[in-house]
Order: structure tokens, then sequence, then C-alpha cells
């Protein structure tokens, strides 16, 4: 099985078999924004937002949120405009807990196919 990898400022970076990143410190911002472009997104302030508010999501809890979750940790930082699916749908093409984790640098959620 070959491995998938970006390569940033001359660093090749393993991504796992979701297109993660193996190393949760291998995340920047440089490396955000080459995740996006594999996925035709280009980062936003808007974007940004909910990537660091997952990063703090997984530095509380260990783990990546599932789409429920998401939206209400969401909710209750950034407020109900924000936090809900309809607002995370259109950032995320549809996947807001894969995709939006995956951009962050976070492992997949669990319960995401």
């Amino acid at each position: 099985m070959s491995v998938d990898y970006l390569v940033i400022d001359g660093r090749d970076i393993p991504l796992d078999q979701d297109a993660c990143l193996c190393n949760l410190d291998d995340w920047s911002e440089p490396v955000a924004h080459a995740l996006a472009a594999r996925e035709a997104i280009e980062l936003t302030d808007a974007h940004w937002e909910i990537l660091y508010l997952l990063q703090q999501f997984y530095t509380q809890f260990q783990l990546s949120p599932a789409n429920r979750a998401l939206v209400k940790y969401v909710a209750l930082h950034l407020g109900k405009d924000k936090g809900n699916s309809l607002y995370l749908n259109g950032l995320f093409k549809g996947m807001p807990a894969k995709l939006a984790a995956r951009l962050a640098g976070l492992p997949k959620p669990a319960n995401c196919f």
C-alpha cells in the first residue's frame, strides 16, 4: 500500500488512508491550506474560526467530534447562527465533522464513514 503525503516547504507529511495527518504535530496553516486545496476549498476566516475551535475541542476531549457534538460545540462558543448544520455543511461541503477535522489536522471522527 502506498502512503499518501503532502509536500510542504520541502518536507514530506504523511497522510493516513482517510487523508488525515498521521502525526498531529505536522499541522500548520500551510498544511491546512494544502489539505483544503485537495478538496477545492479556499479557506476563509469563517473556516479558520471553525478549525481553531475544533482544535480546542480536541485538546479538551482528546477526540474529534461527530456532527451533532460539533454543531453543539460551535453553537456554545460562536452562537446559534454558526452552530447549525446548514452553516457548517455550507462551509465543509456537507461533511463538516469529517472534513473540518481533516483540515484542522485531527483524526477522523470515530463514527464517520
